[in-house]
């Protein structure tokens, strides 16, 4: 059966049909995945009929796979897979996967395990479309811009909701402090397209102040977030979402009165991001080798 590809918006979304997950994916099938998922970003699979297992092999087919993550810990007994469980909080701010790593992975996997009953969403930008939008002036600024990313970040969480269990966590994921320079304008290593690489993680531009810094990114990060850039994704049970990592961002809307909610993650490693000028990110702090091996 030939694959069924249709756009859920015109910025970003495809759903697709016609492809066993579960079964091995010939060549031409994984070709066309990698050409719709160039075009529009992410991709939506409903009724898939997958565990950790299959999950992770589906996510071979694009390439070697991450462990779970840098400093949390994996599903047990599958180091490859992260659980995003409510129970850990919710990532409801607008990042890329990883970025405060040497290379980001290159495309993550979600699959929805247990849903609330209202809410939970998935919001995911096309940070290319955002880019294009960049009156010229802007382009031109930040196509020459470079930032730091870390995983130490403002979370700018109320006093009041920091217990000992939030604060076990924070200090889990900033067991291992990372920080990477990597360009503001990331070039696609596959379709030469830019994209606004920042998001939560990016801190500081490099050479700026922290506030002059905030001032820019929160400039430039309005444009990847305009509701026309982005596929706001409500959960089904069973279904699987693939988005490209290197040239989207994303954010777990917080909006289901603490339910539970679980999705698994596998991401696939990614190369070093390069900027408009050829030259690559470098590594501030942090050795993530133990992480993610550096895709060709």
């Amino acid at each position: 059966m030939p694959l069924d590809i249709r756009k859920v918006t015109a910025n970003i979304g495809a759903q697709v049909s016609g492809a066993d997950l579960a079964a091995p994916l010939d060549d031409d099938t994984v070709a066309a995945l990698r050409e719709a998922l160039n075009i529009h970003k992410a991709l939506v699979f409903d009724d898939v009929d997958l565990d950790d297992e299959g999950q992770q092999a589906f996510a071979r087919h694009f390439g070697d796979l991450t462990i779970a993550h840098p400093t949390v810990p994996a599903v047990d007994g599958a180091p490859n897979v992260l659980p995003v469980d409510s129970e850990q909080g919710s990532a409801n701010h607008w990042h890329t996967d990883v970025t405060f790593v040497l290379n980001p992975p290159q495309a993550s996997t979600l699959r929805s395990i247990t849903l609330p009953p209202y809410g939970g969403e998935t919001l995911i930008a096309n940070a290319a479309a955002a880019y294009r939008q960049l009156p010229e002036p802007l382009r031109r600024l930040a196509d020459g811009l470079w930032a730091e990313h870390t995983n130490d970040y403002d979370y700018a969480v109320p006093v009041e909701d920091i217990d000992e269990v939030r604060a076990a966590q924070r200090a889990r994921f900033t067991s291992i402090k990372y920080r990477t320079a990597h360009p503001v304008v990331r070039v696609h290593p596959l379709t030469g397209e830019r994209g606004l690489f920042i998001g939560g993680f990016a801190q500081r531009i490099v050479g700026l102040s922290v506030g002059e810094s905030r001032r820019i990114l929160d400039l430039l990060q309005s444009y990847v977030t305009r509701p026309e850039n982005v596929l706001r994704h409500r959960w089904s049970p069973n279904q699987l979402v693939l988005f490209d990592n290197r040239i989207t961002q994303h954010y777990a809307v917080d909006n289901y009165d603490k339910l539970p909610r679980r999705l698994h993650r596998v991401t696939v490693a990614g190369d070093v991001p390069v900027g408009v000028e050829g030259k690559e990110s470098w590594s501030v702090e942090g050795d993530a080798a133990h992480y993610t091996p550096v895709a060709a």
